[in-house]
């Protein structure tokens, strides 16, 4: 959530002086529903995580996992969208490759946020970080961010790019 809090103004500010596509703007709506509903219930405790729990017979809530591909998917668009705005870098695989590298990095800090936190909380992080016990969950979460970074520059790129140039001709 505090999150949600510093991204919503820092969006803001920034799409008042430079245009965001559309499509970036809905993920990062969607990735912030994804984190205040998870801030709001706990990750272990987010009826949709323990519905899909029951279905799939799994020990552990997996909304926080879904947090975390999300945590890839849209870092990874932003990423080029900045790239593709304000660097010569030309669609391509280098240029994937650089966002899902950012954008597992970016995964990356925050799981050294979250060791931080549980060596400082000890027991008391287990809600916050909803590790639910897992002692590789740092781990999987960086898997899921990379997984979602890959997604997102797999299924995403080109429209991205038809958005980026359509903004590019409304600019101009």
């Amino acid at each position: 959530m505090p999150w949600v809090l510093v991204g919503l103004p820092l969006t803001i500010v920034v799409s008042s002086r430079h245009q965001i596509t559309r499509l970036l703007l809905v993920l990062l709506t969607v990735h912030a529903l994804v984190l205040v509903i998870g801030a709001h219930y706990t990750y272990e405790l987010v009826p949709l995580g323990e519905w899909v729990q029951q279905l799939t017979g799994s020990a552990r809530n997996n909304y926080d996992r879904l947090g975390h591909v999300m945590q890839g998917f849209v870092p990874a668009i932003l990423a080029r969208e900045l790239l593709r705005r304000m660097t010569p870098l030309e669609p391509g695989r280098g240029l994937a490759l650089l966002c899902i590298a950012s954008a597992v990095a970016f995964s990356a800090c925050f799981e050294l946020i979250e060791w931080g936190a549980s060596i400082s909380l000890g027991h008391g992080a287990d809600s916050y970080l909803g590790s639910q016990g897992d002692r590789w969950d740092a781990q999987w979460d960086m898997l899921c961010a990379l997984a979602g970074a890959t997604a997102s520059m797999i299924l995403l790129s080109s429209a991205h790019e038809r958005a980026i140039v359509a903004l590019r001709r409304s600019i101009n």
